[in-house]
């Protein structure tokens, strides 16, 4: 029997902003991170993704190629990012034409355990835990479902 090839995980022609912290294992790849912002551990970031400055990306998060998320977001453990919408019926591997990208505006939190398919989503938006984001959201607020929905407007400190 073959031996399976083996890769190793960990920070590769990723590029950091200043002051950033990121706790390993990670696996973090042709990426672009802002400044001050944190990475948690068993978290992926693939090649072409942006993140904005003052984010933080909590443990076991997976961000696919051709995600972008804007300034001040927090994105909480486990959250997944597709960038694959199946239209050829099966996964488009090898066929990056097919994927499609998704857009996160500033001020942006997104809870526990989120599915973002490709989307637009605007800033100043809260996404409740275990929500699926199928649609653009295009309105500040609170969202939360399957497909995510508007509950609230955004709530401030007064």
């Amino acid at each position: 029997m073959p031996a399976p090839k083996y890769r190793d995980i960990g920070i590769i022609d990723a590029k950091f902003g200043r002051n950033c912290e990121v706790v390993k294992p990670v696996n973090l790849y042709g990426c672009t991170i802002g400044d001050d912002c944190f990475i948690g551990p068993f978290v992926e970031i693939q090649k072409n993704v942006l993140i904005g400055n003052r984010c933080r990306i909590q443990s076991h998060s997976f961000l696919c190629e051709l995600v972008t998320i804007g300034d001040d977001c927090f994105v909480a453990h486990g959250v997944m990012f597709v960038n694959d919408l199946f239209e050829l019926g099966e996964p488009a591997r090898g066929k990056p034409e097919y994927w499609r990208p998704t857009v996160i505006g500033n001020n942006v939190s997104i809870g526990s355990n989120v599915t973002i398919l490709p989307v637009k989503i605007c800033s100043d938006v809260t996404i409740g835990a275990s929500a699926v984001v199928s649609r653009d959201i295009t309105e500040p607020g609170v969202y939360a479902g399957n497909p995510a929905k508007k509950m609230q407007k955004k709530l401030n400190n007064k």
